[in-house]
This record gives C-alpha cells, structure tokens and sequence, in this order.
C-alpha cells in the first residue's frame, strides 16, 4: 500500500454550541458547512443514519466544499438493526438510491455502525458484506464497518473484510471494545473520549498520540479521523489540533 492522505473531521456540522466556539458569533447558518469544510478535510454525516436524504441536499452539499473535501457517510438504521443483516437487500438498494453519487469524488467511506448487543455471526455477516456495493455510478465505494461487541475480534471477521477491503472502524471509546485489525487499504477512526473541562478535547499527551497513529496510518493509506462523540462541544478544537500536530495540507 502507498503512502495515502489524512483527513481529520467531526460529525455533521450544525450544532448550537459551535456558534461562537467554532463559528464566529452570528455567523450566517446556511454558510456553516462551507466554512467548516474551509477548516477541514472531512466531516460524517450522521443524518444519513435516521433518513434518506433528498437527491438536491447531496448536489448542495457537493458544491459547498472544496475539492480534496470529502464526506463519510454513516449508512441507515434500517439496514443495520435488522435481526438478520443478510436479508437488508432491499434497505441498502434504497440508501444507495438517495443520490450520494452527486457527491462525485467528495464522497468518501460508508461508515455500518452495528449496536452494541450484536455478535459476531459469521454466515450473517458474510451475506451482509456481500450486499455492500463497490461502486456507485462508477465511483469506487469504501465501506468501514463498526462493530460495537467483542466477539468481533475474530480472525473469520478479519477475513470476511480483507475479502472485500472493508476497514474496521478504529475506536476510541469508553463503551465499546477497540478492535485492531489492518483489513483495508484506508483506515477509519472515530474519537470519542473528548472532555469539556479539556479546551482542546482531549489533553495534549492523547492528542499526540493520535497524531503519531495517523502518521502510521498514512503509511498503508488514507486515513479518516473523526472527533465525533464524548464532549461534542470541543469536536471541531480537537480535530483542528490534530491537524495541526500533523502540520496537513488541506487542499
């Protein structure tokens, strides 16, 4: 694998307490994407999780950004809380239907979020995999998939997304597991032990711990590294002081 690109990001881009830490005071919120993706080089949209999108939101979003911008994309609650994954065909042909391939080159990973009491069923998850596509209108698709249970630590997990270049989210999280594996040709975090009484987010050690992982990362491929949960107040200063750690060309 080359030596591929960092782009670190928070989830979404509307939230009130931003304003004035994050946007400047009365800053017009129809603007706040664009500015966020001026600071950035990636954001998750998580809107994406509860309902479809309207195919003029995926043309808006796509020219409110620069290019070298991308979005992730956190793929439907329908598709991933079914009982039996391998029978959600229906539910991801519809979530591919909403018109993501408007983002053209900005559209970056499919991040499948699984709950936290879900195990690791082989057959279920070979057929759920197989149902992922690999690209779009002819734009090549990455998927990152997040499992939230332990027994995803499983070699015929591992395997399953080998197969088909599939990343395994890498989490920094109090309530779910960290489950290691180098399983695609791109890495995706998501950081989620922020805290508000730390203006930065995390501390300075973490922060530069972090910055020492993604250099590492970039060293087998892109890598997509999201502020996303925790103190959500302090996601945009914690990703923009690792940016700046690793000293990132945005464009």
């Amino acid at each position: 694998m080359s030596e591929g690109r960092i782009r670190i990001g928070i989830g979404g881009w509307t939230y009130p307490p931003w304003r004035g830490t994050f946007y400047p005071e009365k800053f017009p919120q129809a603007n706040e994407l664009e500015y966020a993706a001026s600071k950035l080089g990636a954001i998750e949209i998580n809107a994406t999780f509860y309902s479809r999108q309207s195919p003029k939101s995926w043309e808006k979003w796509g020219n409110s950004v620069p290019d070298g911008f991308q979005f992730a994309i956190k793929g439907s609650r329908y598709c991933v809380m079914k009982s039996k994954l391998a029978e959600g065909t229906e539910g991801i042909a519809n979530f591919f239907a909403q018109g993501l391939a408007a983002l053209g080159p900005k559209l970056g990973p499919i991040m499948w979020q699984f709950t936290h009491y879900r195990r690791f069923d082989r057959d279920d998850i070979a057929g759920f995999i197989d149902l992922l596509p690999s690209e779009l209108d002819g734009i090549r698709l990455r998927h990152a998939i997040e499992p939230r249970h332990r027994s995803f630590e499983d070699d015929k997990f591992f395997d399953l997304c080998k197969a088909r270049n599939i990343a395994i989210v890498h989490e920094d999280s109090d309530d779910y597991p960290l489950i290691e594996a180098d399983t695609a040709d791109f890495t995706y975090a998501r950081l989620q032990r922020m805290s508000e009484e730390v203006p930065s987010g995390y501390d300075a050690n973490s922060l530069d711990s972090f910055a020492t992982k993604a250099k590492k990362w970039r060293a087998r491929g892109d890598a997509y590294i999201f502020m996303i949960n925790g103190a959500k107040v302090r996601a945009p200063a914690a990703a923009l002081g690792l940016q700046d750690r690793l000293e990132l060309n945005l464009r």
